[in-house]
């Protein structure tokens, strides 16, 4: 039997339709916050660390690895929209007490997941040479460009697996287990890294002076690293969701891993507005990316560099908002209404105040931010300019982070699909074909701290109008 938590307790209030007072649901916000920001924060890290390592090797290399950065955040969307489908059905059914059929639903998720994920590998290694022409990247970038995205294409089947286990464990409110792999990730990222990207050196420790061994593969090692732990933490993720978790682990009952048309045309409801968004966001992002490759290395290099150090400013708004999906979820699945929105607003202020607050330290601290990713002044120089202007919108891009969180937890997805493609695709798309050609990255960077803070006023406008609340799935 696994030991009751005061979190599991809390939840089990909700699933028993007990009353939970202001301050036990802000108890059980922060206890399911604080791991899933760890989470968020260890995965952001870890593209800080692999950002900061190439960013060793020049410019060039740098640029190649941003090049294709957001055509792999597409792929990352679409896949993790693909599993939300099954997950937010498993927190719904956990809120209604049925554990059993929650777990048929992991069985579903682990073959139709799995299958779709060498569907997408298949998919990214046909893209992976054509796309970084297709960007308009200058020739000399292009062939590390394709190796660095080609290879991760290849471990996409892996990483499903992680994806499977980490949206399952979170929609049963398990935030622990996926943190802890998610920290174990990173740091066999930079053992990986350290080893594969640099040649074997004189490093200097302590008053030292040893030889260290490298592959020197540089961008393939960088790929290689980050991929070889995350196919280490899947199967770590895959062996606790089987065997180990509380209410989830298969072993607890018999069920059939055939797929059941019933539980994909749920997942489908849910899933498809949230990869179409993610597809037409990432798309918009590679249009901004076309639009960025022609200014130069430089330029490309400090948005790339840019949007990663941004990354730790953003990363406790992710984990808040997997946070938000968990109990608005299970809240909607136990038929409580009223808890559903108290927690929906809990936890977008309380992102906003935090995403807020980290926001100066970026502005304050945006030359040492750059400087640990690049060594090239310019890029320095024109990514700190670029993170000082976007520090501004940071606390109402936290609300459209976190209220998307609620609206997936919810199952009412095709309101912030129709939100984010309006925002993104009209107003940042307009602005920065706009505003570059007269201020090029800056201008760029300027149009997109003007986007999110209409996205996230927009985002805040519908979550006060509760229609949100009707259109999720059912179960019967």
């Amino acid at each position: 039997m696994a030991r009751q938590t005061s979190k599991d307790t809390l939840l089990l209030l909700i699933r028993e339709k007990k009353p939970l007072s202001f301050q036990q649901q802000l108890t059980l916000t922060f206890q399911l916050s604080m791991p899933a920001i760890l989470a968020s924060a260890s995965a952001m890290l870890m593209q800080f660390i692999d950002a900061s390592m190439v960013g060793q090797l020049g410019a060039d290399d740098s640029a190649s690895v941003g090049l294709l950065a957001t055509t792999w955040w597409l792929f990352e969307g679409v896949i993790s929209s693909f599993v939300a489908g099954y997950g937010v059905q498993v927190a719904h059914l956990l809120g209604a007490n049925r554990p059993a059929d929650a777990r048929q639903v992991v069985r579903q998720a682990l073959v139709v997941c799995s299958l779709f994920g060498l569907f997408m590998a298949a998919l990214g290694l046909a893209l992976s040479i054509p796309l970084p022409i297709w960007l308009g990247a200058q020739p000399h970038i292009r062939a590390h460009a394709t190796l660095y995205f080609g290879t991760f294409m290849l471990f996409i089947p892996f990483l499903m697996i992680d994806f499977i286990g980490s949206s399952m464990l979170r929609c049963s409110g398990n935030m622990r287990v996926p943190s802890m792999l998610n920290v174990l990730m990173c740091v066999l990222d930079v053992i990986f890294n350290f080893f594969l990207i640099f040649p074997t050196r004189e490093v200097t420790l302590l008053g030292h002076t040893m030889t260290m061994p490298g592959a020197g593969l540089g961008v393939l090692g960088a790929a290689l690293g980050s991929a070889s732990a995350g196919l280490i933490v899947a199967a770590i993720m895959l062996y606790y969701l089987v065997f180990r978790s509380g209410e989830l682990r298969l072993t607890l009952d018999k069920g059939t891993f055939k797929p059941s048309l019933n539980y994909f045309k749920k997942s489908l409801k849910i899933s498809s507005p949230m990869a179409l968004q993610h597809t037409m966001l990432c798309s918009a992002s590679i249009v901004i990316t076309g639009i960025v490759a022609p200014l130069g290395s430089i330029a490309l290099a400090a948005n790339s560099f840019g949007i990663t150090a941004e990354s730790l400013c953003f990363m406790p708004g992710y984990g808040i908002a997997d946070a938000a999906t968990t109990l608005v979820g299970q809240s909607l699945g136990a038929g409580r209404k009223r808890l559903t929105r108290s927690f929906a607003w809990i936890t977008v202020l309380s992102g906003m105040a935090i995403m807020g607050a980290l926001a100066i330290l970026m502005y304050v601290f945006a030359p040492e931010l750059m400087a640990i990713m690049s060594p090239v002044p310019e890029v320095v120089e024109l990514g700190a300019r670029c993170l000082r202007v976007e520090a501004w919108a940071e606390p109402l891009f936290a609300a459209s982070i976190i209220s998307y969180g609620v609206f997936v937890g919810a199952g009412s997805t095709l309101l912030p699909c129709g939100i984010n493609l309006v925002s993104m695709w009209i107003v940042r798309l307009g602005l920065s074909a706009w505003m570059m050609t007269t201020m090029g990255l800056y201008g760029v960077w300027m149009a997109m701290a003007i986007e999110l803070c209409f996205r996230g006023a927009v985002y805040l406008i519908a979550l006060s109008s509760k229609r949100w609340l009707k259109t999720g799935i059912q179960h019967s």
